[in-house]
This record gives C-alpha cells, structure tokens and sequence, in this order.
C-alpha cells in the first residue's frame, strides 16, 4: 500500500484524516470523545473530549506521513504516522492519552507500562477501557445479569439462535427485547426455549 502524506485532522484521539482518508493510528486504542473518566474522589468529567483536544493541540494541521498497514472493519485505513519522524501513536501513549491496543500489537506496551507507572494523562483516574466502553454504549450488547450472558437473536429469516461469549459475532449482537429476542443463563435453557446455537 502507498504511503498517504498530507496535513492531518484530527477525528479524535486515535483517528485522523488525512486528505480524503480515514486513518485509524496501528496499536493504539484512545478513549472515546464521549467516554467520562472518574476522579479518586468520584468526579466525573469528559476526558475523552480532553483527549481530543490535547491530540489537536499537539497535531492539528501538522504534515505528516503516514505508512499504511490494513483496513479495519469500518473501512478505515490502519496506519503508523509520523510527523517529523515521530511516531504520533507513541507519543500519545507515552503522555497517557491513549493506551496500548494489545489486541492488535505489542508495540505500544512498555510505553504505556511507563505511562503508567508515572501516573500521566488517563492513569491518574478510574475508567474503563475505550474497547469495553464501546461495547456497554451499544445498547443490547451487554446483559445487566453478568450470569446470563447468552444472546438470543433472532434472524433477519426469523431464525432464533444464540450466542456464546467469545464466538465470532458475540460481541456485535445487540438484543432487542421488543423483538422477542432475549438473555439466557445457561445453554440448556436456550436449547429448551428453541434457539439453536450459532454455528460460530
């Protein structure tokens, strides 16, 4: 793939544009604009909206390079980005205001380990991680009873099969339990109540 240069705009902490494309910075993963963080004394506050604005104020406007890696599942191009040979994505874990994507890439984890242990940016307050925020926003994608975890769905054809933690569609599964699709406790009683297991 071609290297994608120009000046960047920044969409928020982990996600520029660049020209006319959507880069989404390899191996890094910044709370949400929306995303709250919690003081120790249980403020809340907007800190993904400060996170936001501190990657501005930093990149905003910069010319950068950027060498793409893939596409994620958004279509957006996965890249590691350079302003005046600096790796954005490190700077921003190494000053606490993103964290490392283990998921996808090692890169990133000593510095955030350093980050860390400094008490920088995110690591002096309580908030999930940006990937399971994502999840509990998504209305329908995470029970309320952390017993029953089994997602019934039903299908487009009106099939009802359900899913396990951990398979393939799990996590992008929403129940909506006006469509009579439901939670379950248990395997056994999905099978009784006549879903079918999904086959991945």
């Amino acid at each position: 793939m071609a290297e994608i240069t120009g000046k960047v705009r920044v969409i928020d902490g982990d996600t520029l544009d660049v020209g006319q494309t959507r880069i989404r910075l390899h191996g890094i993963d910044a709370p949400e604009s929306d995303q709250p963080c919690t003081t120790l004394s249980g403020q809340n506050w907007a800190c993904g909206d400060w996170i936001t604005r501190q990657v501005r104020d930093r990149f905003q406007g910069a010319k950068v390079r950027c060498e793409p890696l893939s596409k994620d599942r958004y279509g957006r191009t996965v890249a590691r980005c350079f302003v005046d040979g600096t790796d954005i994505a490190k700077v921003l874990v190494q000053e606490g205001l993103a964290f490392a994507y283990r998921k996808y890439s090692l890169d990133y984890d000593l510095d955030e380990k350093a980050a860390y242990v400094a008490n920088k940016g995110v690591h002096g307050f309580v908030l999930q991680s940006p990937a399971r925020y994502r999840l509990t926003r998504i209305k329908g994608r995470v029970g309320d009873d952390p017993d029953c975890q089994i997602k019934g769905n039903i299908s487009a054809s009106g099939k009802h099969i359900y899913h396990m933690p951990g398979q393939k569609f799990y996590d992008r599964t929403g129940i909506a339990p006006a469509k009579g699709e439901r939670w379950f406790c248990s395997e056994a009683q999905a099978k009784a109540s006549g879903w079918r297991p999904a086959k991945r």
